[in-house]
């Protein structure tokens, strides 16, 4: 019964401060609401699944994690489903032939999803980038993604119930000690103030990235001088967030720390949505276990709630 105490205090006190401004609640919650202005007409209730970071691959018994992770989604029977990257591990540096198998392999969760899920490219996706075993690297380290999943472009917009909904492409390859880093380079961020510029203000804006656009992890981790890596987060945020001035910002979705994360910054919210894998298949990584996101978008709240899905981890020590 404590428990159950000590989570209404803190969900009164996270909606409390929700007005004040922002709020960020890292490491949890797994279950939380917030209230919000009511949504413009037109914009009615809308169920979402979201899953990030399931680095697919065929070791540890990991294919039977897709089907379990699948049939757990399913049973909140989502409107949208959406993921968030990095649907295969080590795209980066293996070749075509290898991520085949991996691909294969996250297909599983994909397919047995419906509504199909609408993703976007993490890091772990770019294939052939600096391939291990010494074959050519890839002319567009995209194709294979592009290929694998049916998709033409890696960043696009849609309408659902009444929202919109903004898919960006945010991992840049630099080469170096870094590899990549988080961007939005020029002509992406053209396409997004176009796409805007047909979206009306009043309408709600759901944002998915696979590279966080505001994080607070590495200070609580680190501590507060700690910054935030290039590579673990887009360095240039503020001009991807002020592309959305004059519009509703509602939520902003990120992937990539395997970490359940919530930042209330002004009226948006920012949710870090944990990994399918977890601790990249070694159980729970700073607290957050396997598992998704379901979001309920109603006129006036959201609920949010951290889903795991059953999976025990059997990657052996050492590996």
């Amino acid at each position: 019964m404590k428990f159950k105490h000590d989570a209404m205090m803190n969900r009164r006190a996270f909606l409390r401060n929700t007005a004040l401004g922002t709020v960020t609640v890292l490491g949890w919650p797994q279950r939380w609401s917030w209230a919000m202005e009511p949504a413009a007409s037109g914009a009615t209730p809308l169920k979402i699944a979201y899953y990030t970071d399931i680095h697919a691959r065929e070791e540890w018994g990991t294919p039977e994690a897709m089907t379990m992770a699948a049939a757990s989604i399913m049973a909140h029977r989502p409107d949208v489903v959406l993921c968030g990257g990095d649907m295969i591990t080590d795209g980066y540096q293996s070749s075509a032939a290898m991520a085949a198998r991996r691909w294969t392999v996250y297909r599983a969760l994909h397919d047995a999803v419906t509504p199909a899920p609408e993703c976007i490219v993490g890091n772990h996706d770019l294939v052939g980038v600096e391939p291990a075993d010494g074959s050519p690297a890839a002319a567009d380290p995209r194709a294979d993604v592009r290929s694998a999943m049916g998709l033409s472009d890696t960043y696009r917009s849609f309408d659902r119930n009444g929202h919109h909904f903004v898919l960006l492409d945010s991992v840049q390859v630099t080469g170096g000690a870094e590899k990549y880093r988080g961007y939005i380079d020029d002509e992406q961020m053209a396409w997004l103030r176009a796409d805007l510029n047909s979206v009306d203000p009043a309408t709600p804006i759901i944002l998915m990235t696979h590279m966080p656009l505001l994080t607070s992890f590495f200070q609580a981790t680190g501590g507060v001088e700690t910054p935030v890596p290039a590579n673990r987060g887009v360095v240039n945020n503020r001009d991807v967030l002020s592309a959305f001035e004059g519009h509703r910002l509602l939520l902003v979705l990120q992937g990539h720390l395997h970490v359940n994360e919530m930042i209330r910054w002004r009226d948006t919210t920012f949710i870090t949505g944990g990994a399918v894998c977890g601790k990249w298949w070694r159980g729970d990584w700073h607290g957050t276990p396997e598992g998704y996101g379901i979001l309920d978008v109603k006129p006036d709240r959201v609920d949010w709630t951290y889903h795991t899905y059953g999976w025990t981890a059997r990657r052996p020590a050492g590996q």
